[in-house]
């Protein structure tokens, strides 16, 4: 079953938007497979803007959030794999979502719970 996160992201982006109000992204810098401004990150998170007047080539995939954008100047390419996503909101309100690292969905179910067979009982009623 694929992710649920991207969705939510997508969505909520469109939500912001909508309601003329500024996108940003919490995204966990420490994760390997991001590519972010590290001169920017501040205890190991990054809050990028990403509304459309500040990124070129937004892609908000199911693998990836991806976008150009300059800073301090200089163009960027940004990656944030959406398991690095922590959070996206507005930024006037802070109305939008958190996500939990701990329920990052997997591709395998979870195991079923083994309980042992129990015998047929008969009961007296009176």
């Amino acid at each position: 079953m694929t992710s649920l996160k991207p969705y939510l992201i997508r969505s909520i982006y469109q939500w912001i938007l909508d309601n003329n109000l500024t996108p940003h992204l919490l995204v966990d810098a420490e994760n390997a497979d991001a590519i972010l401004p590290m001169q920017f990150v501040d205890d190991g998170k990054i809050v990028l803007n990403i509304r459309p007047q500040a990124v070129e080539a937004l892609s908000l995939g199911n693998d990836t959030v991806e976008f150009n954008a300059r800073f301090s100047g200089k163009p960027m390419h940004i990656i944030a794999p959406v398991v690095a996503v922590m959070a996206i909101y507005a930024k006037e309100n802070g109305k939008g979502m958190v996500f939990s690292q701990d329920d990052e969905d997997t591709d395998a179910p979870p195991p079923p719970e083994k309980t042992p067979p129990t015998k047929p009982t008969l009961r007296v009623i009176k």
